[in-house]
């Protein structure tokens, strides 16, 4: 991880996520009301509930019983928890509170997204559901993922790197706001190297997931080659590489290093050169220009890509705005 020469922004540290919560800590959990269960939430279970005191709709992440008392999983919940609060960008969810409910288990509740997430905008899409296609066009998809690239880069000036970017973990909501999400496994100043640098396990799972029918796989589509070799030197570059494969998404609407297995996924990941897009999804007459970009996030060497995310957020609002000029230019007829 780059720090940030100047100071120019506040650092958050491992110190400052990690820690396990006071003892004299107090909570009423008895203000969330009809909980409700949610789908996804990793490790956690989600919940959508009614905040008695405020009169809003919130979510619920809590650990599951039996990982309530998991002290990695117990930390990773806080850091989610924490991270996301402290970094408090129109781009992420806010954190309302941090606790523990009725049998001692760790739970935050947070601002209730209405929406959808990209993957579900990418599957309808790629099955031409009309609704999709007429709400999403694919100006509509670049918005979205500048609108997440934000976020990323006001991780990264305050040395957080999320280490777990995917279209799940993207969600846009119904009124216009994207927010990037899941900081479960993210890396902050300070933090020891695990021992697969974020890498999911175990691997039996990744392989059930990948080979099952009817399963996407998840995580192991957009890793970079440094996490695929278990790098203990990940940083902010392997973040615009899984961002540069959810563009490649975005485009194709297939991903780029897909394989039967997890391994052969591996390898792709190390050693292919994908199809560019355009060639790829010709129905959708993909730019060159997308092209360029996207290959610049998902060069193998991490000195090849993109040095920061910004410089791809640019690059691709560069794209947009000259698309949008050459639609009103006299000669766009022609």
């Amino acid at each position: 991880m780059a720090e940030n020469p100047n100071n120019e922004y506040p650092t958050i540290y491992f110190t400052g996520t990690d820690a396990d919560l006071p003892e004299w800590f107090t909570n009423d959990f008895h203000k969330y009301r009809s909980l409700q269960p949610m789908a996804g939430g990793g490790n956690g279970d989600l919940f959508a509930a009614d905040d008695g005191n405020l009169g809003r709709k919130v979510c619920i992440k809590r650990l599951s019983d039996k990982l309530s008392k998991d002290k990695t999983e117990r930390r990773r919940l806080l850091r989610e928890a924490r991270v996301t609060a402290q970094m408090s960008h129109p781009n992420t969810v806010p954190v309302y509170e941090l606790g523990k409910d009725h049998q001692g288990n760790l739970y935050f509740a947070m601002k209730k997204i209405e929406g959808r997430d990209l993957f579900k905008i990418l599957t309808q899409i790629a099955r031409k559901d009309p609704d999709a296609l007429r709400e999403f066009s694919l100006d509509r998809l670049l918005g979205i993922l500048i609108q997440a690239s934000n976020a990323l880069a006001y991780a990264h000036a305050h040395g957080v790197i999320h280490r777990d970017i995917k279209p799940e973990n993207i969600m846009a909501g119904l009124f216009g706001e994207v927010m990037l999400m899941d900081w479960g496994v993210a890396k902050v100043w300070g933090m020891a190297d695990e021992p697969t640098d974020g890498a999911p396990q175990p691997q039996i799972d990744l392989e059930e997931r990948l080979t099952s029918p009817g399963q996407r796989p998840g995580t192991p589509l957009y890793m970079s080659p440094e996490q695929v070799r278990g790098s203990k030197s990940i940083d902010e570059r392997s973040d615009i590489f899984s961002m540069g494969v959810v563009l490649y998404e975005v485009l194709a609407l297939r991903e780029p290093f897909r394989g039967r297995t997890i391994d052969v996924t591996f390898k792709n990941i190390l050693n292919l050169t994908p199809k560019p897009p355009s060639e790829v999804a010709v129905g959708r007459k993909i730019s060159k220009r997308l092209d360029e970009i996207c290959f610049k996030a998902i060069e193998k060497k991490p000195v090849d890509r993109y040095q920061s995310i910004q410089h791809m957020i640019n690059d691709i609002r560069d794209f947009r705005n000259q698309a949008i000029q050459a639609s009103v230019s006299p000669d766009s007829s022609t």
